[in-house]
């Protein structure tokens, strides 16, 4: 059997996985390579690792998430209002599945941002396409969509993802069109997707924010139906750095 052949119709094919762990097993003695059976158990799992690190790899990048945080890096304590039983709860992807909102609210500086990237990443890496926009960028994406005859399309991304990630909700005010915008997604993810928001201000005053009586309880009324709220303490990490 023509070994290279094989590892170039591997490559062919696009089993880059498998390519690459024939490749290493070739580079063994013959004596010590595996029997039939095991290695094809090896090639197939190398080649499910490899897709999997591949996807990850592209919906990190998609998802275009403002810090490169891990849970692991995030700071819990009694103190600060997050326990870690709460992150290791919310890693687990879950409320994704289950279209839960998390709603993160505390003074700036506080690691608002920084925890929901980080609930992001994970999720990216258990399979979850993620999408991060901070408010600013949201109502932007919003204006070119309209502009450009892209806005249902734009919807249905938005109402297809899993994951959204709105991020300094409350410090820019909304018009008309924005509000209703922001009520349809939320109607359209309602227990289909996750979405996590974060905000200086705290939930009870984002009624005010959205300053539109109808909208805002049809708004909230989603957003809080099914929300893990977290309310993060202490003082601006960014001054303690």
């Amino acid at each position: 059997m023509n070994t290279q052949s094989t590892l170039e119709q591997l490559r062919q094919l696009k089993l880059f996985g498998m390519a690459g762990s024939y490749q290493a097993v070739l580079e063994q003695p013959l004596h010590q390579q595996p029997e039939p059976h095991l290695l094809l158990g090896m090639l197939t799992e190398a080649e499910l690792q490899h897709r999997q690190m591949a996807r990850t790899e592209l919906y990190l990048r998609l998802s275009k998430l403002r810090y490169q945080a891990l849970p692991e890096q995030v700071n819990c304590s009694p103190e600060r209002g997050l326990l870690k039983e709460q992150l290791i709860q919310l890693c687990d992807g879950l409320f994704i599945q289950k279209g839960d909102n998390v709603l993160i609210t505390g003074a700036t500086g506080c690691g608002k941002s920084f925890l929901a990237c980080a609930l992001g990443r994970k999720a990216c890496m258990l399979g979850f396409r993620t999408v991060y926009y901070s408010m600013n960028r949201f109502l932007e994406a919003l204006g070119v969509a309209r502009l450009d005859g892209t806005y249902l399309k734009w919807l249905n991304m938005m109402a297809k993802t899993p994951l959204l990630i709105l991020d300094d909700f409350g410090l820019k005010p909304l018009d008309s069109d924005s509000r209703l915008t922001l009520l349809q997604i939320m109607e359209d993810r309602y227990r289909n997707g996750a979405t996590i928001i974060t905000s200086q201000l705290p939930v009870n005053k984002w009624y005010d924010y959205i300053n539109e009586p109808t909208l805002a309880d049809a708004i909230l009324d989603r957003l809080t139906a099914h929300a893990h709220k977290i309310e993060l303490k202490g003082e601006s990490l960014r001054k303690i750095k």
